[in-house]
């Protein structure tokens, strides 16, 4: 059996674990527990009533966090030399096209986020097998299939996510680093789970939103109550 440390049993010892908190509540909560020497980052966790392998069920999106992720996402820019500039000058961290298109089919995906212009789709389509499973292909629903590529990057800068259900029903994602304030953590928080609320697919029957965890990196995991949002 696994030995509990000193920190995990004193973050235990705060909060009874089989309640339910309102979302402010557990972001304090979370706050008070992430005791670790580095910003530890603050994952939400939702698990949906859907069956992702039905094309009408699938849940996916994107959202701007009213106060950023807390981290400087690494964004790569595949386009035609013609909007190398734009992409640069936004802030993109890498720009190109078949360099990064090779460095990719070897196995390179150091960075978070992908945005491409849709007439190099043709290309990146080829990447599927290697980004599809890390959550980096780009898609013209979450805005990274765009023409306007410098308000794409300016967006992910600003704290733009994507998110996707995973083949469980789950959403797993960033809201925020244990530095934030309780909140700006609700705000984020909150902030996505209306989006995630907003997607609800017609085609799914039943309960939606079957539960949503808050934690930080090395913190317990903390139930929320969808109700309090």
């Amino acid at each position: 059996m696994a030995k509990i440390s000193k920190k995990r049993k004193s973050a235990l010892e705060k909060y009874d674990a089989t309640l339910t908190f309102k979302l402010d509540e557990a972001t304090s909560l979370v706050k008070q527990m992430a005791k670790a020497k580095f910003d530890e980052t603050v994952d939400l966790v939702v698990r949906l009533g859907v069956d992702p392998r039905k094309a009408n069920q699938m849940v996916r999106g994107s959202v701007s966090l009213p106060h950023g992720t807390g981290k400087d996402a690494k964004v790569l820019v595949l386009c035609n030399p013609d909007k190398e500039s734009e992409a640069t000058e936004a802030g993109a961290d890498y720009v190109g096209l078949d360099e990064y298109v090779q460095k990719i089919k070897g196995g390179w995906t150091d960075i978070d986020v992908i945005i491409c212009t849709p007439n190099v789709m043709g290309k990146v389509g080829a990447l599927g097998r290697v980004l599809g499973p890390r959550g980096l292909m780009p898609n013209p629903k979450t805005g990274t299939v765009t023409m306007d590529v410098a308000k794409a990057v300016k967006d992910v800068k600003a704290g733009k996510i994507d998110f996707k259900v995973d083949k469980t029903g789950i959403i797993h994602t960033i809201v925020g680093k244990s530095s934030f304030s309780k909140e700006q953590l609700t705000d984020n928080a909150a902030e996505l789970i209306k989006t995630i609320f907003k997607l609800k697919p017609v085609a799914q029957k039943g309960e939606y939103v079957k539960s949503i965890f808050i934690s930080s990196s090395m913190g317990p995991s903390i139930r929320v109550d969808a109700k309090s949002i």
